[in-house]
């Protein structure tokens, strides 16, 4: 069986606990892979590599930095293929999926090769007498990142590479359900020159993430994942004196106004919702039909959804693929079962889906449910999986008010014709991103993601220029210098004395 062991220093470390994890083929339910789980003394190691390679990589200049990264930029796009292979053999995500994920990424790595330009300093001269002030941006040392399994290489590039072009260095904890993408990622970061020690990954569980959490040695903390999860990161990295970004959980609405064009509405609804088998903190889990449009919007979903292709993310037809673990597709299919009882329209119920030829899968066909209560389990929650809700609203009003009542305020869309409603509607909404006829409003590269409320720990988002301003600190230098013709007597440096 594969053994995934840590990257520590340059090269890859063996396990030392002796614990494993299991990795399964979410399209067969087969263990194909073991992932070594560091203990606490496993994680001291590696931050101290790490503390050794800041020592010289923070004072590297800007320019070995960038030709690290345009090396690595080059590296990751001839590789895009093996890296989306490894996320589908894990993951169980479709291959064409996993590309894009890692093109996402790529955004990130491009926005690192511009580093220059970012972390320019400003001067204010003659303030007083003779008197310059100055600010530089700094880094902080050794940080930490602590990634989710739905995107096992696009949020770890979320977080590394602008970390390392700010001149720190890093330790990567990524999710042990799939390991292999992020030690590619190291691999290939080796290859573009970055230094020994300057990235390192650290597989384990919750021992690990804990011990990162409490390590003197380490700064500060990027995560992403579940609100709950979220929460105890920022709360305990904040108590050991770290900087934390947290982003947790979400529970995205499209609001679709009677004037909207359905058909691209309901086209829309059906990729935010059951793509990458809704395993996503931005996928659209919630659609507010507002006036008379929900049953015919209801009806072109539906017509849309029965026509997904389930199927092993490596195989080219399959337009969704399994669940990530049997465990996590049997919490998803529980909310189904249980939506009618609590009020809703079962319209397509996609539990006891199974694949001829696969049946031990983590398999869940699409379902959606209408006329759903906002406090029913299937609203309230974050589902994770391929279930939309669709609630009704009689205006606009109530539809704002219905998704700024919800805990959650990570990403949200409305889908009309009318640049009156969208203007109103992007300066009312309570939530960090806003699409306007766009069901996934994830930012490019050079703005920040995050959101609002129960969806972000913290004050910093992610990437762009809170990124940048995350993993470095300020300082402001004020200055005095005599004027060089009061210099002492006897000391000639060449300029007329005026005395």
């Amino acid at each position: 069986m594969k053994t995934v062991n840590h990257w520590i220093g340059g090269k890859t470390v063996e396990g030392a606990s002796g614990n494993y994890g299991p990795v399964t083929d979410p399209a067969t339910g087969e263990v194909t892979t073991q992932v070594a789980l560091a203990s606490a003394d496993e994680v001291d190691a590696a931050v101290r590599v790490a503390q050794e390679a800041f020592q010289t990589w923070g004072q590297s200049s800007l320019a070995a930095r960038t030709k690290v990264l345009f090396a690595y930029r080059a590296l990751l796009d001839a590789n895009r293929d093996a890296i989306a292979e490894l996320i589908t053999a894990e993951h169980g995500k479709v291959h064409s999926d996993a590309l894009g994920e890692v093109a996402r990424g790529l955004e990130i790595v491009e926005l690192a090769c511009g580093i220059t330009t970012q972390l320019k300093g400003e001067l204010s001269t003659s303030v007083s007498n003779r008197v310059d002030v100055s600010s530089i941006r700094q880094p902080l040392g050794v940080v930490a990142g602590i990634t989710p399994f739905n995107f096992p290489a696009m949020v770890p590039m979320w977080m590394f590479p602008l970390a390392v072009a700010c001149g720190n260095t890093f330790i990567l904890k990524p999710s042990e359900k799939d390991p292999s993408a992020a030690n590619k990622l190291a691999e290939l970061a080796s290859e573009a020159g970055l230094p020994a020690g300057v990235l390192n990954v650290v597989h384990g569980d919750k021992v690990a993430v804990d011990a990162l959490l409490a390590h003197p040695g380490i700064a500060a903390v990027s995560f992403v994942g579940s609100t709950p999860i979220a929460r105890h990161i920022h709360t305990t990295a904040s108590a050991h004196g770290k900087r934390v970004q947290a982003l947790g959980g979400a529970k995205n609405h499209m609001l679709v106004l009677p004037d909207a064009d359905l058909d691209a509405a309901a086209d829309a609804a059906v990729s935010a919702a059951y793509g990458s088998a809704g395993e996503r903190c931005m996928a659209i889990s919630a659609v507010v039909a507002v006036g008379s449009i929900g049953d015919t919007l209801v009806e072109k979903i539906r017509e849309r959804a029965e026509k997904i292709k389930i199927g092993p993310g490596n195989d080219p037809t399959s337009e969704m693929g399994p669940l990530i673990t049997a465990a996590h597709r049997d919490k998803v299919a529980s909310y189904v079962k249980g939506a009618a009882d609590q009020g809703a329209d079962v319209v397509l119920d996609g539990t006891g889906y199974t694949v001829d030829g696969f049946e031990e899968g983590h398999w869940i066909g699409l379902s959606l449910l209408d006329n759903v209560k906002t406090d029913s389990d299937a609203y309230r929650d974050e589902i994770f999986g391929p279930v939309l809700c669709v609630l009704r609203a009689e205006t606009y009003e109530e539809g704002v008010a219905l998704i700024n009542a919800s805990p959650f305020g990570n990403g949200t869309a409305i889908f009309t014709r009318d640049g009156g409603a969208a203007r109103r509607f992007q300066l009312e909404i309570e939530a960090g991103m806003v699409g306007v006829n766009v069901p996934i409003p994830v930012p490019v590269g050079y703005h920040s993601f995050g959101g609002w409320k129960d969806s972000l720990f913290g004050d910093h988002h992610i990437y762009g220029n809170d990124g940048i301003h995350f993993y470095t600190r300020g300082k402001v230098v004020t200055t005095r210098w005599p004027d060089p013709s009061e210099a002492p007597v006897g000391v000639d440096l060449g300029f007329p004395r005026n005395h």
